[in-house]
């Protein structure tokens, strides 16, 4: 497991978009005996989008999000609320469920979605995630395998919901300083150990073009050196969760 752990975090570290996220998990999920997973965030705002990153069949994601099914999706609603991982199944479609609802369940079983396990994630700044490993049905194996590696994959979740939130939220504040996107895209490469040659090659600029924009998200942010600013970047990301 310290090896699977080890090289998700690097893929997460290296990615720099939903498609790269998705198959970071979807490369772990596979190791671990699960086959299908689901990344929803619930945006902050009532108007706003939710974000989904899958494996799951496009046909259903694309619907699910048409018909923002998150607003009424049962798994969801219990996620809000935070607290422990939790096994759900097809007979969660009982009492208290909606016809709407039971339509809901009724859908995804057709893109084999039956049951599964979903990780609620809240953090500090109030947003709402869940993740979800699924099955096409409640078999011993894939129970077996949820529960064995639970606490591994409440952890690896929680990684994926902070490294999603940093590169993919648009939030380019640090320190309460708004920096341009190619400021904060400097300064993250930055605290990678990329120089500026190195940045010039990834952004395809010229080195001393990236360092223009590393000098000015130092005089923005009241900083002498790049370390000073690298360790504002920090400690602004820390305090997602």
């Amino acid at each position: 497991m310290p090896a699977i752990f080890e090289t998700f975090l690097k893929q997460l570290s290296e990615s720099v978009d939903q498609t790269d996220f998705r198959e970071a998990m979807a490369s772990v999920a596979l190791r671990l005996d699960l086959l299908t997973f689901a990344y929803l965030s619930l945006p902050l705002q009532p108007s706003g989008e939710a974000r989904l990153i899958s494996n799951y069949p496009p046909s259903w994601t694309a619907y699910y999000l048409r018909n923002r099914y998150h607003k009424l999706d049962p798994i969801v609603l219990r996620a809000r609320c935070g607290g422990c991982p939790f096994i759900w199944e097809p007979d969660l479609r009982g009492v208290g469920i909606s016809q709407v609802q039971q339509r809901l369940f009724a859908e995804a079983a057709e893109f084999g979605i039956c049951c599964g396990l979903t990780i609620p994630i809240v953090d500090r700044r109030g947003g709402v995630a869940a993740m979800t490993f699924a099955a096409d049905e409640p078999n011993s194996a894939f129970m077996r395998a949820a529960e064995k590696h639970e606490q591994a994959l409440q952890l690896m979740a929680t990684y994926f919901h902070i490294h999603v939130r940093r590169k993919l939220s648009g939030n380019r504040m640090v320190d309460g300083v708004l920096l341009t996107p190619r400021e904060h895209e400097c300064l993250q490469w930055a605290a990678r150990g990329k120089s500026a040659s190195d940045m010039g090659c990834i952004l395809g600029v010229k080195p001393r073009t990236a360092a223009f924009h590393l000098d000015n998200a130092k005089k923005k942010l009241g900083v002498r050196t790049q370390n000073q600013a690298i360790a504002l970047l920090a400690s602004s990301q820390s305090s997602i969760l």
